[in-house]
């Protein structure tokens, strides 16, 4: 900052004045100043302005996968949204471990972000107690705990399985298999395992047919091993719902390498609406997330959290982000 002042030939401080677009400089004077950052290749260090000011300009988000394309557009929309206010992402990636998340956790709050984003997949005891004790604002997304820590933006899963299963069972099916991963402890995935077991037992229907398999996050691979020893199993099964589509995918290939026919031996359906689902023969029926929508709708939340939305409604606690079932050719 002197190197630039002394060629600028002003004050340290109105440097540093104009790198924060105070406006007690004037326009052709941090214009100037600019061009001499730029040519300098300087980068202000930002660690006194945080201690100074309490404002780091980071918004710590947490994804659980890097290579999930729902986490990624989820992310990529959120990103847009916080720019709007000069924010930046700080990304960490908890590879769906209770463990890493709080490591995680905790490594961020030592940067003091300004808000805390993460999925709710189930924390552990000391991560509930470092995000209440943490003084920013915590947004739990793609789920509706029972317990929230601040604020949510996502979706009942239990819900949304109940509605796909029952609506399958509106649909004629009554033998209907689900498939899921084991370990998954309070997971999204357990929370879809259990609306499946609601819809089938408000029917009067067996949840017999429960397959586990794999750790989470379930891959195609682990649905083809399923789908090629499913029917030493469960002759009888007309339908197999799948924790989500990737699993779905591998079943459907499975079934096909078998000369078993879907939907008219056995229908197929998954979770999530992945391009699998929607470009595999036949196109697999599914419920679909709005991920952009949970990105975005964090966005909106933390610009308003922040002061940088003008919007004058009161804040909610939960914003909920709509499912939608599609059926395709995977089912009758």
């Amino acid at each position: 900052m002197e190197d630039v002042a002394r060629t600028a030939g002003v004050s340290r401080m109105t440097v540093s004045r104009a790198l924060r677009d105070d406006g007690s400089v004037s326009p052709a004077t941090r214009a100037r100043i600019m061009k001499i950052v730029a040519r300098m290749n300087y980068v202000p260090d930002q660690s006194a302005g945080t201690l100074a000011t309490k404002r780091s300009g980071f918004v710590a988000t947490l994804v659980p996968s890097l290579n999930n394309s729902h986490f990624a557009e989820s992310v990529q929309t959120l990103s847009d949204e916080v720019e709007s206010i000069g924010l930046q992402l700080l990304l960490g990636h908890t590879a769906y471990s209770t463990a890493r998340e709080e490591q995680l956790v905790e490594s961020m709050l030592k940067r003091r972000p300004e808000v805390i984003v993460l999925p709710f997949d189930g924390h552990s005891p000391r991560t509930n107690r470092l995000l209440k004790q943490a003084n920013v604002p915590v947004i739990e997304q793609w789920e509706i705990p029972s317990k929230p820590i601040d604020y949510t933006v996502g979706f009942s899963n239990r819900e949304a399985a109940r509605r796909m299963a029952a609506a399958l069972i509106e649909r004629g099916y009554r033998n209907i298999a689900f498939v899921s991963e084991e370990d998954d402890a309070w997971t999204r995935g357990a929370a879809r395992r259990a609306g499946f077991e609601q819809a089938m037992l408000e029917a009067g229907l067996s949840t017999s047919h429960m397959v586990r398999y794999g750790k989470p996050p379930m891959t195609i691979e682990h649905g083809y091993e399923v789908g090629s020893a499913f029917k030493r199993y469960f002759n009888s099964v007309d339908c197999v719902f799948c924790v989500s589509d990737a699993p779905a995918f591998g079943v459907l290939s499975a079934f096909k390498s078998q000369n078993i026919r879907v939907p008219e031996d056995i229908a197929v359906v998954g979770f999530g609406n992945f391009e699998v689902s929607r470009f595999s023969s036949p196109a697999i029926s599914t419920v679909e997330v709005d991920a952009k929508g949970i990105g975005r709708e964090t966005g909106r939340l933390i610009c308003r959290l922040l002061g940088g939305n003008e919007d004058p409604s009161p804040i909610v606690r939960h914003t909920p982000v709509d499912v939608q079932l599609r059926w395709r050719e995977s089912t009758l």
